[in-house]
């Protein structure tokens, strides 16, 4: 008896250890594998809640995360539930609210990295209200001007450059009348485009009377509040949080002037198009088709810089031409512009240490042609030519071409896409054996391939984001500034942003020599100007990066207020 009575107690003490043991693994089986997210959405100033913003959670560019959604309720709450670890962008919207950081509006969004199991609470998000501009067009004689264009315009940065952005805009109705809402708090220029001139394009046409050159005309030109004729020269407008701001224009006839000349190499029975774009707005600004015997006139063309451009229209001529032009007091004559044939480019990008089995990895890149002779569109792309795109989509073989390429200097840019992971960098870039990867490479009417040379072995830079007194800092800009021979290069430059936590993790950068640096706000691609570089000297942490090596670096932050 008593031997059963042991084994007995033996046989439950084994299965009860072997109950426990399983128990414990069922429990790590069901802990959360995924995490949540809640917080409120308030009103800034007041504080009161904000129902029905619509709450979006977008996976970051490399992270293969889903995108999950979230509408406030009545107290301003929001819950999002069963979202896959990984980085997202937070975005929230709603009609006639803005989100505002550090009275600046957050446009990228905020960056979130989340972990399985997080239940991440508490979030404050604040809006404000968004201004509105409201008024009326009107001519010399006080009557309504129809088909007017109104611009809510700020500067920005864009390619290191200072350059004028529509943040808003709206035409004119049969009273003249115009609205334009959703405005960010901040200073702005505003200003009006008279509607087009029929009688100047009947005329540029040569179905009228061509006008004498030696005598400025007058029309209407655009204007910039409260009567300016050049934007540097208007009155900034302040909007505040829920501002409806009155402003009326009334345009009165001012001088300006033509532009004539003749485009050289037109097929026969064809059309060419003519156009000119403002280089400070970087919009077009008028165009015209050539005459019979390839001349053109293009009229109302104000005092400034302008690129003028001619492409032939339709047909299978690809031709196309630039030329930069200069107006001051006086018409412009006897521009004479040659066709060249648009180029075509290809190539063939080969990467290095891709994991077996890749074989359709290269189709998860593509390459973009960047201007390299200051006469690309404001951000850096050139755009001429018919359906000319400056972007490249890599094939699965890793061959990419473009077609009517306009001449000009040029150099490739690679962009990884989401599937191909964020540690690539381009290598090398050579063209029939010879080195374009520090010149870049000239189109000047034939045909050029290129070899690209792409890998995996970025380096890798880590670490946190903190304020003077050694906080953390969310939402902050984090910048690989290169060494200063490639300053003027953007696909040199690598960024990224710090998440709630302060941590920030910038990928894929090129070997060489680098100065970390962080602010908490920037307005656009303001670092590439190196004026602003210049102010910051001294604040950043040098980084030597060599391939597949991972660095940990603590940077402080540089407040917003000391650059401006």
């Amino acid at each position: 008896m008593k031997i059963s009575s042991i084994l007995l107690f033996a046989c439950l003490c084994l299965l009860g250890l072997r109950t426990t043991s399983f128990g414990q693994a069922s429990e790590d089986e069901t802990k959360p594998q995924t995490a949540t997210l809640s917080g409120t959405i308030i009103k800034d100033p007041g504080g009161e809640p904000v129902k029905k913003v619509v709450v979006e959670l977008i996976a970051d560019e490399h992270d293969r995360g889903g995108n999950y959604t979230a509408v406030s309720g009545v107290d301003g709450a929001f819950r999002i539930v069963g979202i896959r670890p990984g980085q997202y962008r937070l975005f929230v919207e709603k009609s006639g609210y803005l989100e505002m950081e550090k009275n600046r509006p957050r446009q990228d969004g905020r960056l979130l990295a989340l972990v399985a199991g997080q239940d991440m609470k508490g979030m404050v998000v604040h809006l404000q209200a968004a201004a509105i501009v409201h008024g009326r067009v009107t001519d010399e004689d006080g009557d309504p001007m129809a088909g007017a264009q109104v611009s809510v315009l700020h500067q920005t940065y864009q390619m290191g450059r200072r350059r004028w952005e529509v943040a808003g805009a709206e035409t004119t109705n049969d009273l003249g009348e115009y609205r334009i809402g959703g405005i960010v708090p901040g200073s702005y220029c505003v200003s009006v485009s008279p509607p087009p001139s029929f009688r100047a394009m009947i005329e540029a046409s040569g179905a009228g009377t061509h006008r004498s050159s030696d005598k400025p005309q007058l029309s209407y030109r655009t204007t910039y509040y409260p009567a300016a004729l050049d934007p540097d020269q208007a009155s900034p407008v302040q909007f505040h949080a829920g501002d409806e701001f009155p402003i009326d224009f009334s345009l009165v006839p001012q001088p300006s002037f033509a532009l004539r000349g003749s485009v050289i190499g037109i097929p026969p029975n064809s059309q060419v198009v003519v156009m000119l774009q403002s280089r400070d707005m970087g919009q077009v600004f008028n165009g015209t088709e050539t005459h019979k015997d390839g001349s053109f006139e293009i009229q109302d063309v104000a005092p400034g810089d302008y690129l003028l451009m001619a492409s032939v229209a339709g047909g299978s001529d690809h031709l196309m031409a630039r030329q930069r032009v200069h107006v001051v007091a006086s018409a412009v004559e006897g521009l004479r512009v040659s066709l060249q044939s648009g180029s075509i480019v290809r190539g063939h990008v080969s990467l290095e240490s891709a994991a077996p089995g890749k074989s359709t990895l290269a189709s998860q890149f593509s390459v973009l042609l960047v201007a390299g002779d200051g006469d690309g569109d404001a951000t850096g792309v050139v755009t001429i030519g018919t359906g000319f795109s400056p972007v490249a989509q890599v094939q699965a073989d890793g061959s990419f071409e473009w077609k009517d390429v306009a001449p000009g200097h040029y150099y490739p840019q690679l962009i990884s896409g989401p599937g191909a992971g964020a540690d690539w960098f381009l290598r090398g870039a050579s063209s029939f054996g010879r080195d374009i990867s520090e010149s870049g490479f000239t189109v000047s009417g034939s045909t050029l391939v290129m070899d690209l040379v792409a890998s995996a072995r970025g380096a890798t830079a880590t670490g946190l984001t903190k304020d003077h007194e050694g906080k953390p800092v969310a939402n902050a800009t984090v910048v690989a500034v290169p060494a200063v021979r490639y300053r003027k290069r953007p696909d040199r430059y690598a960024t990224a942003s710090s998440d709630q936590a302060g941590h920030f993790t910038l990928q894929g950068l090129r070997p060489g020599d680098y100065t970390l640096l962080a602010w908490d706000s920037l307005d656009g691609e303001q670092y590439l100007d190196p004026d602003f570089l210049k102010r910051s000297e001294g604040q950043g942490t040098a980084l030597k990066a060599i391939e597949n090596e991972r660095k940990i670096v603590e940077l402080e932050v540089i407040p917003a207020t000391q650059d401006q």
